[in-house]
């Protein structure tokens, strides 16, 4: 069965809020008997709760009220496709179809011919409206929203909590937290609110207001449900989990505590159908603060740039180098002339700590390198040879127009050199004018291909040695075996993407 995460903005005229489709899994409960469970509560000491639920949020809600405002905006969308709108919605007046949907394949094959724009008349720019929620952070009229609400607009008018209408323009935006920074013109005296300074906890009483389907200023409570959450969505992830009730249109709109301070920014909903069931994400306060202020100076976000490629670390990876737990962030390739090889940080290398701070996976370290600012040095521990070593690295600045991908590699198989089936069940062969080895098979039940390995992927390093013939495969393996380890590190290739792999050794 799967679900929807669906960003929590309200958008018509042809147009569709994002929707990522996850799946979710079972899981199993453990029961406990009563004497179970009562000898537990009597080994641990006791544990007495501070009365905490309020009998009313009304005088909460009567005073920041004013400062949450509905948004709407509108524009005309440039690179659309006849059938592929804005976040894959279409660009004519049928129901949003799966991509799977048998009519919508209808609608993408034959558009040209039967489409409102036939004989094959190139799609013309279209019209959209949207609306989302927000919130006025000074005096002077600087508003809070989401990047998704605001993105492409060309008109953006804020609506008070009294009904009156301002034109807004937009100061910057930050798509990697979703994030935005808008100005009220000729704004003054505007009612405000702040943000916490307190890390909101799991359990405390959480009060959403926004504009759930344009009806307005809404009002839901609940609690933080939970933190740090990845959503997948997010380049940074690290998102408060309410349960109050955020629909479509809720995006942008805050998350209060009961002191009537901003805690997070609601952006996104888990949801099979669209609508609430209970499962919302905000973006923490302290992140939108970071973000509102770097905003603020320039209207764009400057962000630290390390220059690795890189992936968590499995147990069979944290095995394979001798890494007691497997957290960190495996580096599968520096950048060329970037700060992490310039200091001599080098592929294999898996980064467990930054400025004294302990890296639990490749989502932390993004999180905690985007915090950093250029020219910052950071003091980056990784796990090299079965030890920790220290690096000092100099942040450059990310350029996100550079980050695209490179071209994959091309592999020239030399076929006249030997075919030898390795013994773990991989048969390989030298690459010709590449390097590494080439799989040519793969044994249906090794765990080899338990593991992923497909023919075609180029097999690089083993025990981070470089591989130019087959021999120096199993002699990586005999190495690892006789190190008393029982998996290897093996880095690989596939369709240029390069990534570590730990495989267990098993004889053929």
């Amino acid at each position: 069965m799967s679900s929807k995460l669906l960003s929590s903005t309200r958008r018509w005229a042809g147009a569709s809020a994002l929707a990522i489709i996850i799946a979710l899994g079972g899981g199993a409960g453990v029961a406990l008997s009563t004497h179970q469970a009562a000898a537990q509560v009597q080994a641990a000491a006791q544990v007495t709760v501070p009365p905490g639920a309020p009998s009313s949020f009304a005088d909460l809600v009567e005073a920041v009220k004013p400062a949450v405002v509905s948004i709407t905006v509108d524009g005309t969308e440039q690179d659309v496709s006849r059938f592929g709108g804005q976040n894959g919605g279409p660009n004519f007046s049928f129901p949003d179809l799966p991509p799977d949907h048998p009519f919508r394949r209808f609608f993408e094959q034959f558009g040209d011919e039967f489409g409102p724009q036939g004989n094959g008349a190139k799609p013309k720019p279209r019209h959209f409206e949207a609306a989302g929620s927000g919130f006025i952070i000074s005096a002077d009229g600087y508003v809070v929203t989401n990047n998704h609400v605001v993105e492409n607009a060309e008109n953006v008018t804020v609506v008070l909590d009294d009904g009156d209408e301002l034109k807004a323009e937009i100061i910057g935006t930050d798509p990697r937290t979703d994030l935005a920074l808008l100005k009220i013109h000729e704004a003054k005296d505007m009612p405000y609110v702040s943000f916490s300074d307190e890390e909101a906890r799991i359990g405390d009483w959480v009060v959403a207001v926004g504009n759930p389907f344009g009806l307005g200023g809404t009002v839901t409570a609940g609690i933080i449900s939970a933190r740090g959450r990845d959503i997948s969505g997010s380049a940074y992830g690290d998102f408060l989990q309410i349960d109050a009730a955020v629909n479509r249109g809720n995006s942008g709109g805050p998350a209060f505590n009961l002191s009537g301070q901003v805690v997070g920014v609601n952006t996104a909903i888990f949801s099979p159908n669209g609508g609430n069931v209970g499962i919302a994400f905000a973006i923490p306060a302290a992140t939108v603060k970071q973000i509102v202020d770097d905003l603020k100076d320039d209207g764009s976000v400057t962000r630290g740039f390390l220059g690795v490629s890189i992936q968590d670390v499995s147990k069979d990876i944290a095995d394979s180098v001798g890494l007691p737990t497997a957290r960190g962030a495996l580096v599968t390739q520096p950048a060329e002339d970037a700060p992490a090889a310039k200091a001599g940080i080098r592929s294999g290398d898996v980064i467990v700590e930054v400025d004294g701070k302990n890296i639990d996976n490749a989502l932390d370290l993004s999180r905690t390198i985007a915090g950093k600012a250029p020219g910052d040095t950071v003091a980056v521990v990784v796990w090299r040879d079965s030890k920790r070593q220290s690096f000092d690295v100099v942040l450059d600045t990310l350029n996100e127009t550079e980050m695209a991908q490179a071209e994959p590699e091309q592999i020239v198989p030399q076929e006249e050199e030997a075919v030898i089936t390795s013994s773990v069940g991989i048969v390989l062969v030298p690459n010709g004018e590449g390097e590494g080895l080439l799989i040519k098979g793969v044994e249906e039940d090794s765990i080899a291909a338990e593991k992923g390995f497909n023919v075609g992927d180029t097999i690089l390093e083993a025990d981070n040695q470089p591989l130019a013939s087959t021999a120096d495969f199993e002699k990586a393996i005999t190495a690892v075996k006789e190190s008393g380890r029982s998996t290897i590190l093996i880095k690989a290739s596939r369709n240029g993407n390069v990534r570590f792999i730990g495989l267990p050794l098993e004889e053929k």
